[in-house]
């Protein structure tokens, strides 16, 4: 049953944030912040019609041939208890499947006579394991989960690629998947290359039909940016000059866990400062000074589904004029961006929109030079169940997909990086902004801070 957190649930958060020395007061709003968010179970399966859709869907683009996608395989800790950690499914396997069990196979078929068949191949059951792991799922938990009703144990594999890949006049095209990880899988290796098939690359088929989301999808991705939002206004009541970047970042994910994420979709980047101006800084450990800015790209992923939401703001609580002058110049540049995203215009569209936008605006700000030259990468990416989704970026955009835009100045020599990062859905006539709870206005963003301020 779905709950909305009550106060114990705040009162968690404070327990939490106090441990880390964190202040009783500042800890208030983050706290009030993260109750917003309604406690959900952080994995919910797609429904077994929907993913036989899916499946169709595959089977329609190839036409005729054999089709083998491979499961995430756990990893283990060496030591005296050793054990699996950190397992995450590979996302074509979720996608097609539902199943988030480990060393398993999918195998899907297309005859030249219509004739289609679907077979999945998982661990068997170990008992007397699964005292120590937990229980996995049978062939009939994962028939009823996937709509796969043919399942058996994975040593079948081999006999069962054989007879589809093998027919009368020739064998067929098998479809798998071919990149740097699984290129050199011994079982792959010795299934598909040690015998005389034509094996083609199956991720790109599967990365096109990734790009348009469906509902569920949709729904899913939402869940992850409202978490998202979430903490990042949790965040900007929290900050404040005196305390270390990695204290913000507990703020951060612990609104994640609390609202239902499963984990990080990527690691957390809180830049203050100096480290503002670094793309991708991860480290965690400056304390934030008055007068710092600090960037926050972050994002909570949901049901295997990832949010990317940034957003920059005053340490101290209020931006300087210069901070608010190069802020508005990158806000106007996103907003002109987005506003180019429509069926039929592509990411490069996207790019060229917010680029001109800086280029007509930028004055004197940035020097000789208008700002576009501290303007140093794209201005966004697709978005799904990884934060940089799959996908050609070349693509043509359509109603269903959803992509990032997020545009940035960095100024090095002052220490002064400003980026803000939405997520986007492509509408029928136009888009969406699926990350709109995050407040990016700066009026906005210096009002949400004052209610900390006003505390001390």
């Amino acid at each position: 049953m779905n709950t909305r957190l009550k106060p114990a649930g705040a009162g968690l958060t404070l327990s939490l944030l106090l441990c880390a020395g964190v202040s009783l007061l500042t800890a208030v709003p983050a706290a009030a912040q993260i109750a917003e968010v309604e406690a959900k179970l952080p994995f919910e399966a797609p429904p077994a019609e929907l993913l036989a859709s899916r499946r169709a869907r595959l089977l329609d683009s190839i036409g005729t041939g054999v089709v083998l996608v491979k499961s995430a395989s756990e990893r283990s800790i060496d030591g005296d208890y050793a054990q699996a950690s950190d397992f995450r499914q590979n996302n074509d396997f979720l996608y097609l499947t539902g199943l988030e069990t480990p060393d398993s196979w999918l195998l899907l078929s297309s005859a030249p006579d219509g004739t289609r068949q679907e077979r999945l191949f998982i661990p068997e059951r170990n008992e007397a394991m699964e005292r120590w792991t937990g229980a996995k799922p049978s062939f009939e938990d994962a028939a009823a989960i996937s709509g796969i009703s043919e399942v058996a144990a994975e040593d079948e594999l081999e006999r069962a690629i054989r007879r589809s890949a093998f027919r009368r006049g020739g064998a067929a095209t098998v479809y798998a998947p071919l990149n740097d990880r699984t290129r050199d899988d011994e079982t792959i290796q010795r299934l598909l290359f040690d015998w005389p098939l034509e094996v083609k690359d199956i991720e790109p088929v599967i990365a096109r039909l990734r790009l348009v989301k469906d509902e569920f999808e949709l729904r899913m991705l939402q869940r992850a940016i409202d978490i998202t939002a979430a903490a990042q206004r949790a965040a900007m009541q929290h900050a404040r000059p005196g305390i270390y970047e990695y204290e913000l970042e507990a703020v951060i994910e612990y609104a994640f866990r609390a609202g239902g994420a499963e984990r990080v979709g990527f690691p957390s980047i809180v830049g203050s400062g100096p480290n503002s101006v670094v793309l991708h800084y991860d480290k965690s450990r400056r304390r934030m000074e008055d007068g710092d800015l600090v960037v926050m790209d972050i994002g909570a992923e949901y049901s295997y589904y990832t949010a990317d939401v940034t957003r920059t703001i005053p340490v101290s609580g209020r931006f300087s004029d210069r901070q608010r002058a190069i802020y508005e110049l990158v806000l106007g540049a996103q907003q002109a961006g987005m506003e180019a995203v429509r069926p039929g215009a592509t990411i490069q569209e996207v790019d060229a929109a917010a680029r001109a936008y800086m280029r007509r605006h930028s004055g004197d700000l940035c020097g000789a030079q208008d700002c576009n030259g501290f303007f140093v990468h794209g201005v966004g990416h697709w978005l799904g169940m990884d934060v940089h989704d799959v996908g050609s970026y070349g693509t043509v955009f359509e109603p269903g997909m959803v992509l990032t835009v997020e545009p940035g100045i960095y100024l090095v020599d002052e220490e002064l990086g400003v980026r803000i990062e939405d997520d986007v859905l492509v509408t029928e006539t136009g888009y969406r902004l699926l990350s709109e709870k995050a407040p990016r206005d700066p009026d906005e963003i210096e009002a949400l801070m004052k209610q900390r301020l006003s505390l001390n």
